[in-house]
């Protein structure tokens, strides 16, 4: 059994035994492989997020929590490769990194044969991403609007002139192909749009965000809209 299926077998064991468990030299048995083995795998199931516990001693053993018996959401290889294909399309988008994280996720947590049908679907679609900003940028804005704290950036404008800005980040926005952060600059005391690309540095300060909202910045254009995914 191929490693990738040994982990789907080995999810759905724990989750078919629910709050017992199962030792790991039981399921060393079970699969035919070493106890170490199977502790890398249990290991591989939690980095992925599968929610584990472990109890040490007589008794003890490995499980998956209450809230794992639950029915998994079901994907099919055709949705897969969608969110997949929309991940690899946008690697300049805000949290994209963790969005190619999340897809592999899901294609872990595919059965052995719908991830096989997935992968072959995936090969027959091609994406010529654009270029990404610094990683270091990135990361600096996303942390500051997840957190909610002021981030100050060097920021290039159209005419070549670099000014350093505190910016309380208040929403990411797509438009023309391009993102932008909208914020408060401090420095111009004013909601302000910045074109992510002209982000030449960017840190995390410690000083938390004043309150500016969405509100503030007015209504989208009726072709815009929220990530959440719903229509109202």
């Amino acid at each position: 059994m191929k490693r990738a299926e040994r982990l789907h077998a080995l999810s759905e064991m724990l989750r078919r035994q629910g709050s017992r468990g199962y030792t790991a030299g039981r399921m060393a048995a079970e699969f035919g492989v070493s106890v170490r083995t199977i502790k890398r795998d249990l290991a591989s199931l939690e980095r992925s997020g599968a929610p584990l516990w472990s109890r040490p001693g007589p008794g003890g053993g490995y499980g998956l929590t209450e809230m794992a018996s639950l029915r998994p959401v079901s994907l099919s290889p055709a949705q897969a490769v969608a969110i997949l294909a929309a991940a690899s399309a946008a690697p300049d988008a805000p949290y994209a990194d963790l969005a190619s994280s999340g897809v592999q996720k899901i294609l872990d947590v595919l059965d052995p044969a719908a991830r096989a049908r997935a992968r072959r679907l995936a090969d027959r679609v091609w994406v010529d991403a654009p270029p990404t900003p610094k990683r270091a940028v990135r990361s600096a804005l996303e942390e500051a609007m997840t957190e909610q704290r002021v981030v100050r950036i060097r920021y290039t404008s159209s005419d070549g002139t670099s000014t350093t800005r505190d910016v309380e980040p208040v929403l990411f926005a797509s438009t023309s192909g391009q993102w932008y952060l909208i914020g408060w600059c401090r420095l111009r005391d004013a909601m302000r749009w910045f074109l992510i690309a002209r982000v030449q540095q960017a840190r995390v300060t410690a000083l938390p965000c004043t309150g500016h909202t969405v509100d503030e910045i007015g209504a989208p254009p009726a072709t815009a809209r929220p990530v959440h995914g719903r229509d109202d």
